[in-house]
Formats: C-alpha cells, sequence, structure tokens
C-alpha cells in the first residue's frame, strides 16, 4: 500500500519517504514506448525489451520509453552501462509533449548519459538555467538561450573522468525539486540547474543508436 500511495501522490504531497522501484526486472509495466519509425511497421524490432532481469535499451530505432505516470520532486537514481561500446543515450526529465523537437524528442529537459559527456543537459522546448552560461552553453551567431531547433540548447556538466570505464556500472541520481534540477554521475555532482520551465512530467529513457542496460530505476520523495 505505501508503494502505490508513494506513485499515486509523487506529484502533489509525497505520503511516504521510502525509495519505489519504477522497474520490476520482468516487464516494461508502467512504461510505453514512442518510436517514431514504428508508425509505418507496426511489427519493427523492439527499441526496449528485458533481458536477463535488466531493462535494455537496444540503441535502434530511434525513440523513447516513457513512464506512464508524471513526477514531481523526487531523487531519481539509475545504474547503467555500455556493455559493448561506447555511445548515446539519456534520461528525460519533466517530459510532457511527445515528438516536440524533431518530430522525435518529448518536450522535456534531458540529462545526457553520452559516454564522455555524462551530466550535460540538453533543453528540449524547455530551458533551466546554470552558472557561468556564456562559458557553459556554447552559442553560435544568433542564437538565443532555449529550447528551440535554432537554440543553444546544450549545458556542458562540470567535471571530467566522472564516467566509468566502458562494461562497468554508472550510478547516476537525479533530483529534481520544484524548479532545481541538480545531477550527480557516480557520487561527483556534474549539474546544478535552476529556473526550469517546467517542475513535473513524465521521465523518459531514450533510445538513440546505442545499447545500454539499465539495472537500477528507482525513485524517492524529496521536500
Amino acid at each position: 500500500m505505501k508503494f502505490a500511495c508513494l506513485l499515486a501522490a509523487l506529484t502533489v504531497s509525497p505520503c511516504v519517504a521510502e525509495p519505489v522501484s519504477l522497474f520490476n526486472g520482468k516487464d516494461l509495466a508502467g512504461w510505453h514506448a514512442d518510436v517514431p519509425d514504428d508508425d509505418k511497421d507496426p511489427k519493427i524490432q523492439p527499441s526496449f525489451i528485458v533481458r536477463d532481469g535488466l531493462l535494455v535499451s537496444m540503441g535502434k530505432p530511434l525513440g523513447h520509453l516513457i513512464s506512464d505516470k508524471d513526477y514531481a520532486n523526487y531523487r531519481l537514481t539509475v545504474e547503467y552501462r555500455f556493455a559493448n561500446k561506447a555511445g548515446n543515450c539519456g534520461v528525460l526529465v519533466h517530459a510532457s509533449r511527445p515528438r516536440a523537437l524533431y518530430q522525435m524528442f518529448p518536450q522535456s529537459i534531458e540529462v545526457q548519459m553520452e559516454s564522455g559527456n555524462a551530466g550535460d543537459f540538453w533543453c528540449i522546448q524547455e530551458n533551466v538555467e546554470v552558472p557561468e552560461m556564456e562559458k557553459r552553453r556554447p552559442k553560435k551567431d544568433g542564437q538565443k538561450f532555449g529550447g528551440g531547433p535554432d537554440d543553444a540548447r546544450n549545458i556542458k556538466n562540470l567535471t571530467d573522468n566522472s564516467e566509468k570505464p566502458l562494461g562497468e556500472w554508472n550510478t547516476m541520481i537525479i533530483e529534481c525539486k520544484q524548479d532545481g534540477i541538480k545531477v550527480w554521475v557516480n557520487g561527483d555532482l556534474v549539474n546544478d540547474g535552476t529556473k526550469a520551465t517546467v517542475n513535473h512530467g513524465q521521465i523518459a529513457l531514450q533510445a538513440e543508436g546505442t545499447e545500454v542496460e539499465f539495472r537500477k530505476i528507482e525513485m524517492e520523495p524529496v521536500r
């Protein structure tokens, strides 16, 4: 009962302070996939599967695995690894409108998991601010800070060498509290954003070209 209470109330006022797993190790209950190529070929291979108790993003076809529920004011712990080769993936927080950017990415703020860049922010039709914006958020001529297709959307993380070697498990913690988003990778604070333009929404995992394994996706409320 306490787990059901947590899931039902996270967006309002959490009624327990214990972690709850968003992945049961057996199937993708509580999640749904949005894969644009599936529109043309419903028999296409799945982008997300469960294998040996792990949630696996196959990398292709490109798309997202999206939580059925909305969440706010939480700490999300994700344990992941690139088992075979370095590559790209991400955790999207505060997700809402599907395919809002490039007819692929849901409106959200992405916490990057790409090898070598874990903890970057990518703004996707939303925005978040960090200190030293001009230094950490590269702009081309005429660009503004924002989440649109022509905006400077990438915010660099604060550290180098926070990630484990290829094949080893990484722990990423994402804390979303009101309009703030903090990210730790293997214990290092790698990003700390404020003034986010959104403070609640779905959680999404990416299929973005490379196979990634997840062994833990666990949430607890923060006050």
